[in-house]
């Protein structure tokens, strides 16, 4: 699945364009590598992403294969940091 829309879809953003404008910007690294929304994402895979005033690190732990209540989104991945950014 393409980062933009697991993002989307696990409710880490509030819409795909969001997503795909900070992969623009490279505030979304998979595995410490700045990716393209287009990036195909995997189980174990690690992102980081800054959006929204903090700074957050998590390991999917499986894909969806649809759209995810977001209640059940938790499941699919372990938030392993999430920091506040210091914005001046």
């Amino acid at each position: 699945m393409r980062i933009d829309q697991l993002m989307n879809r696990l409710c880490l953003v509030k819409s795909r364009n969001i997503a795909k404008n900070a992969c623009d910007r490279e505030l979304v690294l998979i595995n410490d590598k700045p990716v393209k929304a287009s990036t195909e994402v995997h189980e174990g895979d690690i992102i980081r992403y800054s959006v929204y005033g903090y700074d957050t690190v998590l390991r999917i732990v499986k894909i969806p294969k649809g759209n995810v209540s977001k209640k059940s989104a938790g499941e699919y991945y372990e938030v392993l940091v999430r920091e506040k950014l210091d914005l001046i």
